[in-house]
């Protein structure tokens, strides 16, 4: 890389010289003289000044082309793709305002606009082809996706909307994400950070056998939805080098992407956490409590009393949904299918307690 820095300098040290050396000659009336009034002359004498120069000043280049391809690497292809076009949008339209520029009867601005103009343009044109990049895909792709993907007969392709459902590890090993998701539940386009994914692998890669099936169920649920889901699913290589834990970088990453954007998990924890950070939150317990069986106080019901409960004469029964049913007096009846009557029912965090009696008492 040093020598390569030399070679640049000697070859940009060449075009300066036969540029800015000419008009030198004759401001110190040295154009007279033809050895140095001479376009190879001052070719050589470019080069070998800046040659020269690159000696004292490669150290510092090295380090500067280092650090940004350091940069350069750990940013996303799409991201600089999409960047680097903005950029050159930003630029043809700086070079076209300087035509308009260059003909207003302004001398003293008429050569720093321009240079000025493609500084700024530059910039912001790489500055929003860098944060719009998801945008400008979802424009490019949403005509695409619509027309080219086979549906069944009688179904209509759904609208890509612009919120994003951020997936997190718990809920895409839970798996009930991929049956919501095909029922049309949730909408938008569902994220995948590539921080989460990388999470999924290292437990699909475990020694532990039961960490290793659930890593497994975990990658199959992602190619379902990726089959099955009319509307997009999307892998994001967003990450944050500076936070080591995957429920702060979804933070994080959901208030980057705006306000449209929500966290969809099963952890109670992160569901704690998005709350203090204002990040909107689906969690797929609150969905599956809310639409269990609605028991009313006074409605009959047909149990398995299964074991005793922690009061005295107490029995405790399941519904279908894992529902439990606290059964007074029930202890006696063990093992036995009866009908009891609900007395009260207790909404909790963790979900719903249904006390009942047997209805012969």
């Amino acid at each position: 890389m040093k020598k390569f820095v030399q070679i640049a300098f000697l070859l940009i040290g060449g075009a300066l010289g036969l540029v800015f050396l000419p008009p030198l000659y004759e401001l110190l009336h040295l154009s007279s003289n033809p050895w140095l009034d001479n376009p190879y002359v001052s070719v050589a004498l470019g080069a070998l000044l800046l040659f020269t120069l690159s000696f004292a000043f490669s150290d510092y280049f090295v380090r500067l082309i280092s650090w940004m391809e350091e940069v350069l690497f750990k940013v996303p292809v799409g991201d600089l793709l999409f960047g680097t076009l903005g950029l050159i949008i930003g630029l043809i339209v700086a070079y076209f305002l300087g035509f308009a520029i260059d003909s207003i009867d302004l001398p003293n601005f008429t050569k720093v606009l321009p240079i000025i103009l493609s500084f700024v343009l530059g910039y912001l044109g790489f500055r929003v082809g860098f944060k719009k990049r998801d945008e400008l895909i979802q424009l490019f792709t949403l005509r695409g996706n619509n027309t080219k993907k086979k549906l069944p007969e009688g179904v209509e392709p759904q609208e890509v909307r612009g919120s994003y459902k951020l997936l997190d590890t718990s809920v895409i090993i839970d798996g009930r994400i991929a049956d919501i998701s095909e029922t049309g539940f949730i909408e938008g386009i569902l994220v995948v950070p590539q921080f989460v994914l990388t999470e999924l692998q290292h437990i699909a890669d475990s020694s532990d056998t039961l960490k290793r099936t659930r890593g497994r169920r975990g990658l199959d649920i992602l190619k379902k939805l990726q089959d099955e889901r009319m509307t997009k699913v999307e892998i994001t290589e967003e990450d944050f080098e500076d936070v080591q834990e995957v429920d702060l970088k979804l933070v994080r990453l959901a208030k980057k992407k705006g306000n449209d954007t929500q966290i969809v998990t099963n952890d109670f924890n992160l569901n704690k956490v998005c709350e203090l950070h204002q990040v909107k939150v689906l969690n797929i317990n609150d969905l599956a409590n809310a639409v269990k069986p609605v028991v009313i106080p006074g409605e009959n019901m047909q149990v398995m009393v299964i074991k005793d409960g922690k009061e005295h004469n107490q029995g405790v029964a399941y519904l279908d949904d894992g529902t439990m049913i606290v059964v007074e007096g029930g202890r006696s009846y063990i093992g036995q299918a009866i009908t009891v009557t609900v007395t009260s029912v207790l909404q909790t965090s963790a979900g719903r307690m249904i006390f009942a009696k047997p209805k012969d008492d």
